[in-house]
């Protein structure tokens, strides 16, 4: 992690803070009022009697979705911005020791904003449901930052263990949502573009990790890394939301 190289990741993340927030901008004054409602569902009664097995539904909320995009690229700014400046001594002290702090906590708040607009969009409409997609993709995320602090620089050995443990809990999302595909079958065709387009570049941030931690080629190096980490959140962000920003013009 050389000097250089952390002068060039420096300006990666002005670039990524201005693109970042510029987009959130944009989107906080063109977003329309397209919202999807969120559901409470209990038991009313004895469960498994009357209609649907006493299951019964309600709107609890609705959320307007062009607010939950400003919302996950304001907060990926704010995290590039963050370790461009006022942060940048604890970023770069981080890299040198194999760890990007910052990375994880931003991606525990925005990531999981994503998978939830994912969800919504794939018919997981309940509360309950989305607590726990959410939780599902934070402890994804938090098995991420315990596969860096596991493997510091200069270790004799590495250990996938936290790897492999939130690949387990980070596909149950992806899961559930799937199993809805068959259900689908006169959907939009932009849902299964956006499933499709999203659920790629998430694998891609878990082969990233994967690959440096196998020292695969150039991802042996932790900074190359780091940039790849940098373009995957721009991609996934960027793609996201004009997806579904434009989709919500269709609706």
């Amino acid at each position: 992690m050389t000097p250089e190289r952390l002068r060039g990741l420096r300006r990666w993340n002005i670039a990524l803070a201005v693109l970042h927030l510029g987009q959130a901008a944009v989107l906080f004054f063109l977003t329309n009022d397209f919202a999807i409602p969120v559901l409470a569902s209990y038991v009313d009664g004895p469960p498994g009697a009357g209609e649907e097995g006493g299951l019964v539904t309600s709107t609890l909320f609705v959320l307007t979705i062009g607010y939950v995009l400003v919302a996950f690229l304001a907060l990926a700014g704010i995290d590039h911005l963050l370790t461009a400046t006022l942060g940048r001594r604890i970023y770069e002290r981080d890299l040198r020791r194999g760890i990007n702090r910052f990375r994880w906590v931003e991606y525990s708040f925005s990531a999981t904003l994503m998978v939830i607009v994912i969800a919504l969009y794939w018919g997981i409409v309940t509360i309950n449901a989305l607590i726990v997609v959410a939780g599902a993709n934070v402890a994804m995320i938090l098995f991420g930052y315990l596969q860096e602090r596991m493997n510091p620089p200069g270790r004799t050995a590495t250990t996938m263990v936290p790897f492999w443990f939130g690949a387990l809990v980070g596909v149950t999302p992806w899961v559930a949502m799937g199993l809805n595909i068959p259900l689908y079958s006169d959907a939009p065709e932009y849902i299964f573009v956006i499933l499709a387009i999203q659920g790629v570049l998430f694998f891609c941030f878990g082969l990233t990790q994967w690959l440096q931690y196998r020292e695969i080629g150039p991802w042996a190096n932790y900074a190359f890394g780091e940039k790849t980490y940098l373009v995957l959140s721009l991609a996934a962000k960027s793609l996201l939301t004009w997806q579904v920003f434009l989709a919500s013009l269709i609706e």
